[in-house]
């Protein structure tokens, strides 16, 4: 079993690849090292192109949601991002965030912060910044985002928990998020869940649905609503990778769901105590 150390080495360098292939490249091989599957970073994309300030050169399609599309972002907001990558949900926050607005993206690979900020110059967004660093410790003040979004990254942190108390940690009382993720339901087979490409491509990573929503409310989160899900199928050319025809046969013959899902949450907003002096 690696630690948590090896697989965010892993990661890092499976998006440092990523970061600098275009999106047709990364849409038909999973690494662009050769001998790998194809589409495992890609299976489980969405459409973006129809959502208002989509920028094509900062979609790398290796999401597998459209949390932007549920965050209830609105004019003056302070948006925080998290895996950024070349900034795709950066830019289409920055639509609903408006001028007024200001919206942050954090990652872990300096070569996706380089694209993304890239990307930003070349479109001349003043009010988007994209700040290097591990989501389980942001380098952002604490209490300062109106909403957090992500899509597809928790899976690639062991610490799911840590992140998800930094999280609670930047927004402000009253803020939420949308976070878009893979969860399961029921066990994957061991030769994919121990695969370090499965883990880069968001499958390994994946906890079970109730885990993941249970956490969610562990962390001290409210409201905390479902706001999309949908079935993820892995295709047997990268089954193949991994398992026997066998195996594969008995995987697809299982009661195994991965999912895609979209999640809401709420951090409480602050309230007064009897004689504390803040009423």
């Amino acid at each position: 079993m690696k630690t948590e150390l090896e697989l965010k080495e892993i990661v890092k360098a499976k998006y440092s690849e990523i970061a600098l292939q275009d999106k047709e490249t990364n849409m038909s091989s999973c690494c662009g090292a050769g001998g790998c599957s194809t589409e495992v970073y890609n299976i489980m994309s969405d459409d973006y192109t129809k959502m208002e300030g989509y920028v094509a050169d900062a979609d790398l399609g290796l999401g597998c949601g459209l949390p932007t599309e549920f965050a209830k972002i609105k004019e003056g907001d302070v948006v925080v991002d998290l895996g950024s990558g070349a900034g795709n949900d950066c830019f289409v926050a920055r639509r609903s965030a408006g001028v007024s607005g200001k919206v942050i993206g954090v990652d872990f690979t300096p070569a996706m912060i380089e694209k993304a900020r890239a990307n930003a110059e070349k479109m001349g967004y003043n009010n988007v910044e994209f700040r290097q660093g591990d989501i389980e410790n942001m380098p952002i003040t604490a209490n300062v985002a109106d909403v957090v979004v992500s899509n597809c990254v928790l899976n690639l942190v062991p610490n799911k928990h840590a992140v998800l108390t930094d999280i609670y940690r930047v927004l402000k009382p009253g803020g939420h998020f949308s976070i878009s993720d893979v969860v399961l339901v029921g066990n994957l087979p061991n030769a994919l869940r121990n695969a370090a490409e499965m883990y880069a491509g968001c499958v390994s990573g994946a906890i079970q649905k109730e885990v993941y929503l249970e956490l969610i409310n562990a962390c001290g989160f409210k409201n905390v609503v479902l706001q999309k899900e949908k079935p993820i199928v892995i295709p047997n050319d990268i089954l193949k990778n991994y398992l026997s025809e066998t195996e594969i046969a008995k995987f697809n013959q299982s009661d195994l769901g991965i999912f895609s899902v979209t999640v809401y949450a709420e951090k409480p907003a602050a309230t007064c105590a009897p004689g504390s002096g803040c009423c």
